[in-house]
């Protein structure tokens, strides 16, 4: 969009990506930098007191000593509806020599504002979505690029896992290790756990996860931040993982390990280090595990101690 040299009368850019929205106003405001900047360049917070008729004026205002007038218009999801009426309308004549920049976390592409934006030409819609699952990783060491940084797939992992999906946050945590390793270098794992303190919540997966490749002291501590949630529930994801282990080392004993996905109805991404997991349990190993994991069950649901059932249960399927 910046390297094009005709900008389309607005923009929306929606998502909960919070980066990318910077991202793409930076740019936009870009195209209004010179020594009259501060005439053609207008940012506006969307609050309940906001005038209609003084956003349209804005708008309708031509430019100074340039060709172009950026209206940077913050958090539309929040816009009363008479200037979101009023955007609607002046949609339907734009000032050519104006560009409109809208963000918003949230807009439903069935609302008149989202309609009348996406009418404005095939690129003015912004996907911001948030990157998740298999798409993560990778965007976590594109950003890391950006600060001279490589960073692996575990450390990667091991990054969202303790600061969340938030683009900022990971940029920001990124930024903070670049300048620790004096301006770049490779972020390790080990680096990620001495450096980034946790402040997202712990997901099962990942501790399913931890608990495949049976790292005991990941696994218990990761257990301990779990802790406050359903036992018995835990004692059932458990089990689920056992039996998706057992699934994927029949299917490898059997030649047929590219299988494991539609077995278990998974996608690809999801089940991808199943197989090299499994064959880290020895034959018998899994069924008998899935056997203790009955007995936790049952122990838990006749009201044993669920912490000390749920740590003998987890030193037990990590093999100590």
């Amino acid at each position: 969009m910046a390297q094009s040299p005709q900008l389309l009368p607005a923009y929306l850019a929606v998502g909960p990506d919070e980066l990318k929205r910077k991202e793409t106003v930076a740019r936009l405001k870009a195209r209004a930098a010179g020594p009259f900047e501060a005439f053609n360049l207008e940012e506006i917070e969307a609050t309940p007191d906001l005038e209609p008729q003084a956003l349209v004026s804005s708008l309708n205002t031509l430019p100074m000593g340039a060709d172009r007038r950026i209206v940077v218009l913050e958090g539309a999801d929040k816009l009363p509806k008479p200037v979101s009426e009023a955007i609607i309308k002046y949609l339907g004549n734009p000032n050519e020599a104006c560009t409109l920049c809208v963000t918003a976390m949230t807009l439903a592409k069935t609302t008149r504002l989202y309609k009348a934006l996406a009418k404005v030409g095939p690129k003015a819609i912004i996907d911001c979505s948030a990157k998740k699952g298999r798409d993560l990783l990778p965007y976590v060491q594109k950003l890391a690029r950006a600060h001279n940084l490589t960073i692996a797939s575990d450390a990667a992992s091991e990054l969202t896992a303790r600061v969340g999906e938030s683009s900022t946050m990971l940029d920001t945590q990124l930024a903070s290790l670049s300048a620790l390793l004096g301006g770049g270098g490779n972020v390790t794992r080990e680096l990620v756990e001495a450096n980034v303190a946790r402040v997202a919540e712990v997901k099962p997966w990942e501790f399913l996860d931890r608990l495949s490749q049976r790292d005991l002291g990941r696994s218990l501590q990761l257990l301990r931040l779990l802790d406050g949630g359903s036992a018995i529930g835990l004692c059932s994801l458990i089990c689920g993982r056992v039996r998706e282990l057992i699934c994927a080392r029949s299917l490898g004993a059997r030649g047929e390990g590219g299988m494991v996905a539609k077995e278990l109805k998974k996608q690809e991404w999801q089940v991808r280090n199943l197989g090299r997991w499994a064959r880290n349990f020895s034959d018998g190993e899994l069924e008998r595990l899935l056997s203790e994991c009955a007995d936790a069950d049952a122990a838990l649901k006749s009201g044993a101690d669920e912490r000390a059932t749920l740590t003998r249960l987890v030193v037990s399927v990590c093999g100590r």
